[in-house]
């Protein structure tokens, strides 16, 4: 960045390097840096009670946001605080950032991907400013949700501190 960028607030956009992630037959990488949980420690009870889904929970310590799958980008809310992923493996998988975020009109939120892109797990999503969100919000908890998981289940791996791109849950039947 030069010094009139600097100067003006002109902004670069930042292509962070995709580290690749092998991802074996039903694998899920983490979302965030942080603490895994099951999706029943969720306060919202949408999630807690699987209503949408089985999957699990987040509770970050990092603001980047990564694909959990290979896929595309099904839908990205205008607010940023969820996105839709349908993954190459057809399963459909839902971000959704914190507790009441639609309610902060995308305040805190930078998407660096739109409905259409193909994505690999590991690629960044979002940046979230979660000083900023977490006095506005209720919990910055993140749920990973697959939506069509009928009767299969999500089988967490050791409930542990977590990087973002590590294997932590398993889609079985």
């Amino acid at each position: 960045m030069g010094f009139l960028d600097k100067l003006f607030g002109k902004k670069t956009e930042l292509q962070e390097p995709v580290v690749a992630i092998k991802l074996g037959a039903g694998e899920l990488a983490a979302v965030l840096e942080g603490e895994l949980k099951p999706l029943t420690a969720s306060e919202d009870p949408v999630f807690s009670q699987k209503l949408m889904g089985d999957g699990y929970l987040i509770e970050p310590t990092n603001n980047i946001v990564v694909s959990p799958v290979n896929g595309v980008i099904q839908t990205v809310f205008p607010t940023k605080h969820a996105l839709g992923i349908l993954s190459d493996s057809g399963d459909e998988v839902i971000i959704h950032v914190g507790l009441d975020t639609v309610k902060l009109n995308g305040e805190g939120f930078t998407a660096f991907v739109v409905a259409g892109d193909k994505v690999v797990a590991g690629q960044k999503l979002l940046e979230v400013d979660f000083d900023l969100i977490r006095s506005k919000v209720p919990s910055i908890a993140t749920p990973v949700v697959i939506s069509n998981i009928g009767d299969r289940k999500v089988e967490l791996k050791d409930l542990k501190a977590v990087k973002a791109g590590d294997i932590v849950a398993t889609i079985i039947a």
